[in-house]
């Protein structure tokens, strides 16, 4: 891991890539390292995202990723990523919460949204507030990205 940080710092990322993915595939429990990637903050974030973006380390990129919510561009820090880490996934969003999540991926406003599904836009804002707490993100495109990563639509 630590190679893999100090060779992106040399400008050298296909080779920081690679020995990342070689350090997932010697270890004998990968998983059982995430702290150690998470606590590097910012610059093992975005080597986790290039090498998720590359699918050079197999899926072990993408699920570091989804524990600290660095697809959506939130900027978690190692006590946020840890406490994902022990706090499992609140309950699945509603069948209603669904059709609002479907729509946020559209290009229609909140308004044309609340009358798309016939309800206020207060109403949309609580389904809204909901969502994100459920996905654990703070915005409308965090939410469409986690969304698509955990399959929902």
């Amino acid at each position: 891991m630590m190679r893999a940080l100090a060779r992106d710092a040399q400008g050298h990322r296909l080779q920081a890539l690679q020995t990342l993915g070689q350090a997932w595939s010697l270890a004998p429990e990968p998983d059982g390292y995430v702290r150690l990637f998470l606590d590097e903050g910012a610059p093992m974030m975005d080597l986790l995202r290039d090498a998720e973006h590359q699918d050079l380390t197999g899926d072990h990129a993408r699920r570091l990723l989804s524990l600290t919510g660095a697809l959506d561009g939130e900027a978690a820090g190692a006590a946020g990523a840890r406490q994902r880490l022990i706090a499992p996934s609140p309950e699945p969003l509603t069948e209603r919460e669904l059709q609002v999540l479907r729509l946020l991926d559209s290009e229609l406003s909140g308004p044309q949204i609340a009358r798309e599904l016939f309800v206020s836009q207060n109403t949309l804002r609580t389904h809204t507030k909901h969502i994100f707490t459920k996905l654990e993100v703070t915005t409308r495109r965090a939410a469409v990205r986690r969304a698509r990563e955990r399959g929902l639509i």
